[in-house]
C-alpha cells in the first residue's frame, strides 16, 4: 500500500494552510520547527492553534520574529537546502517548489532563475511554509498526494508592482496545465506557494479517488468569509498497483546546437517533465539528427507541447498517451557502520524488489572519510543485503 493525501481545496490552498492542515493531520509541529531551526534563518517561533472558520475546528499557524528579517534570492535558497541537513526528499521536494515559483517569476519579469529576487517566497514566512510543509509531509510518510481542482478566487489585489487582477501573475502561470474550480469570491483564494505546492507535488488533480479515508486535517486561511476558509487534507492508503498514464511528446531536430538543447532540457526537468531525452537518428538523405522525447503527466502536455515548439526549431511535434507500470517508493533511514544512510525502496505489494542508497548521503561518507565513493557504496549495499532480502515485507 502507498501512504496518500488527497488535497480538497474547497476554498483555495496558501501555503500556511496546507501547513497547518498537515499538523492537524497528525505531524509533529516540535519535529517540524526543530528540523526548521537546523537551518540558517532569523529567529522564529511556531504558534500553531485551533481555530473556529464558520463552524469548522481547523488549525492556524502564527509565526513569531524576533527581528526584521530580509528578502532572499532563488540560488541562495537552494543553497541552504543543497547544504542542510534535511532527508533527501524533503530536500528535492523543497527544491522543486522553489524552481517552479522562481521559473514563474522569471518569466513573468523576464530575467533568468538566477536573477530572481523573490518579494514574498524569499520571506522567512514562505521559506517556513514550503520547507515545513515538505517536513510535515516526511513526517506522516506521505508518498503521493493528489489535489481537487483549485479555485483562484476574482477581483484585485496589491502586489509588489501594484494592483493587478485575482489570480496574481506568478499564480496564473504556475497554474497552467492544471484544473481550476469556478469559485465567484472577491478575494485572492490561492497564493503562489499553494499553487506551487500543487504544481510540484500533486500526481493526479480531480474527485477523491476511489479509496478509504483514514485521517482527515484542516487548515485555516487568514482571511474571514461567510464560508469556511479551511484546507481539507484527506489521509488514504492507495493499492500498490502503480499503472497510470503519461504522455509521450517527440519531435526531429537537424540543426540545433548540443548546447541548445542541453539548455532545453534543463528547462523540461525544471518545470515538472517526468523525463527528457535524445537520441541519434538519422533522417533522409544520411542526415544526422536527434530524436527529442519529453515524458509528462497527460494534464501538462500541452505546456510541454508548446514548450517544444517556442524552445526547439522544430515545426511541430507528435503527441500521444502510453500505459506505465512503476513500483511503489518509500524511504527509510538505514543504521550503517558509516552512520544513517537515507535508502530508496521499490516495493510491490509491500514486498522489497528493489533498494538504493541515495547518491547524496553515499557522496558525503565518502567526501568524510576521504574514500572512493565505490567503495563505500558497495560497502552500503552489503550492509542493506544483512539487513533485508528481496521479496522481504518492509516494516
Amino acid at each position: 500500500m502507498t501512504n496518500a493525501i488527497y488535497l480538497d481545496c474547497h476554498a483555495g490552498i496558501a501555503g500556511d494552510m496546507l501547513l497547518s492542515a498537515l499538523v492537524d493531520l497528525g505531524a509533529d509541529p516540535h519535529e517540524i520547527e526543530s528540523e526548521l531551526k537546523t537551518l540558517p534563518l532569523d529567529h522564529f517561533e511556531l504558534h500553531f492553534q485551533k481555530k473556529m472558520k464558520q463552524g469548522i475546528h481547523a488549525m492556524t499557524l502564527n509565526i513569531d520574529f524576533d527581528e526584521p528579517h530580509h528578502h532572499r534570492h532563488a540560488s541562495d535558497i537552494l543553497k541552504m537546502i543543497d547544504d542542510s541537513t534535511l532527508s533527501p526528499r524533503v530536500k528535492a521536494r523543497s527544491k522543486r517548489i522553489f524552481e517552479v515559483i522562481g521559473h514563474a517569476e522569471a518569466k513573468i519579469h523576464g530575467m533568468s532563475f538566477e536573477d530572481v529576487h523573490f518579494h514574498e517566497v524569499g520571506a522567512m514566512d514562505s521559506i517556513i511554509d514550503i520547507i515545513g510543509g515538505c517536513i510535515a509531509l516526511e513526517s506522516l510518510d506521505i508518498d503521493e498526494l493528489y489535489c481537487s481542482p483549485i479555485p483562484t478566487g476574482n477581483g484585485k489585489i496589491n502586489i509588489a508592482h501594484g494592483v493587478y487582477p485575482v489570480p496574481a501573475p506568478a499564480t496564473a502561470e504556475i497554474l497552467k496545465g492544471i484544473p481550476l474550480a469556478a469559485f465567484d469570491v472577491q478575494s485572492e483564494l490561492t497564493t503562489p506557494t499553494g499553487a506551487a505546492f500543487a504544481k510540484s507535488l500533486v500526481s493526479s488533480f480531480g474527485a477523491f479517488p476511489s479509496a478509504t479515508m483514514k485521517e482527515i486535517g484542516y487548515g485555516a486561511g487568514s482571511k474571514d468569509f461567510d464560508f469556511p476558509n479551511v484546507l481539507r487534507v484527506i489521509q488514504f492508503e492507495t493499492q500498490s498497483k502503480k499503472q497510470d498514464e503519461v504522455q509521450v511528446i517527440e519531435c526531429q531536430i537537424d540543426d540545433m546546437t548540443p548546447e541548445s538543447l542541453g539548455h532545453f532540457m534543463d528547462m523540461a526537468l525544471e518545470r515538472g517533465a517526468l523525463d527528457t531525452y535524445y537520441t541519434p537518428i538519422f533522417m533522409k538523405k544520411g542526415r544526422p539528427s536527434t530524436h527529442l522525447t519529453v515524458i509528462c503527466k497527460p494534464d501538462t502536455a500541452f505546456e510541454f507541447e508548446t514548450l517544444v515548439l517556442q524552445e526547439t526549431s522544430s515545426l511541430g511535434v507528435r503527441s500521444y498517451a502510453v500505459r506505465r507500470n512503476i513500483l511503489d517508493r518509500t524511504f527509510r533511514d538505514i543504521d550503517t557502520g558509516y552512520g544513517k544512510i537515507s535508502v530508496k525502496f521499490a516495493l510491490r505489494e509491500g514486498k522489497i524488489l528493489k533498494m538504493k542508497p541515495e547518491y547524496e548521503d553515499v557522496k558525503q561518507v565518502a567526501e568524510r572519510f576521504e574514500r572512493p565513493f565505490h567503495m563505500i557504496h558497495n560497502e552500503i549495499v552489503k550492509t542493506l543485503f544483512e539487513k533485508y532480502s528481496i521479496g522481504d515485507e518492509l516494516e
